[in-house]
C-alpha cells in the first residue's frame, strides 16, 4: 500500500488547533504577566517565533485572542460545575468539588486571565457572550448551594450572598498566587475550600 506524504483532513485540523492552541497560551501568559493593554501581537508572536500575520490565520484580532483566553476559564469552570452536579455525595461535597476546581482554575493561566483582566478589557461586541457565560457560572453556584441547603449538609444561608462571598474570596488567588511558590495549586485551593465552608456550614452565623 502506497503511503501519501499529505496529511489528512483530520490531521490538518490536529495541527491548526494545536498552533492556534499555543497562540493562546502564550498570549494569556503575556496578559497575566503584563495586562493585555501592555500587551502586543507583535510580542506574543515574538515569543513563539513567527510573524504577526502567522497568528491571523488562526485569530483575527488580538480583542479575539483575550475574548477566546477569556471563554476558555469560563468554559473550565462551567465543565467543573457540570462535573460536581453530576457528583455522588451530600450537596455540600458537591458544593466543595466545584469550589476546589474554581479556585484551582483561577490559579491557572486561563482562569487568572479572567480575574486579572475583567471585563473592561473586552471589545463592546464581546461583552453579551462573556456576561452570558458569568451568568451560567453564578447560577450553577447557587444551585449547588441551594441544593446543600435543602439537603440539610449546610445551614440556611442566603443562597445569593453565599455565592457572592464563595466566589469573591476564591477569585482572589488569581492575583497573588505564585505558580513557583511553596505552596501547590490544590493544596492553596483545599485550604481556603475549607476555611470558607465553616462559615458556610452554620448558616453563615459566627461561631
Amino acid at each position: 500500500m502506497t503511503v501519501s506524504p499529505f496529511r489528512t483532513p483530520g490531521e490538518r485540523a490536529a495541527d491548526r488547533a494545536a498552533k492556534r492552541e499555543a497562540v493562546l497560551r502564550a498570549a494569556v501568559r503575556m496578559f497575566n504577566e503584563r495586562g493585555f493593554h501592555a500587551t502586543s501581537l507583535d510580542d506574543v508572536a515574538a515569543s513563539l517565533g513567527i510573524s504577526k500575520r502567522t497568528i491571523y490565520h488562526y485569530l483575527a484580532s488580538k480583542d479575539q485572542v483575550l475574548l477566546e483566553c477569556i471563554t476558555i476559564g469560563l468554559q473550565q469552570v462551567l465543565a467543573a460545575a457540570k462535573e460536581a452536579r453530576t457528583a455522588e455525595g451530600t450537596g455540600r461535597e458537591r458544593l466543595e468539588h466545584l469550589l476546589r476546581r474554581y479556585a484551582e482554575i483561577n490559579m491557572d493561566d486561563f482562569g487568572r486571565c479572567v480575574i486579572r483582566t475583567g471585563e473592561e478589557a473586552l471589545a463592546r461586541e464581546s461583552l453579551p457572550r462573556y456576561r452570558a457565560l458569568k451568568r451560567e457560572i453564578d447560577l450553577a453556584m447557587r444551585t449547588l448551594i441551594a441544593d446543600a441547603v435543602e439537603d440539610g449538609s449546610i445551614g440556611a444561608v442566603d443562597v445569593k450572598m453565599a455565592a457572592f462571598v464563595l466566589a469573591g474570596a476564591l477569585n482572589w488567588p488569581a492575583r497573588w498566587h505564585k505558580p513557583d511558590g511553596a505552596m501547590a495549586a490544590n493544596d492553596i485551593a483545599s485550604i481556603m475550600v475549607a476555611l470558607l465552608m465553616n462559615g458556610v456550614a452554620n448558616g453563615g452565623k459566627a461561631v
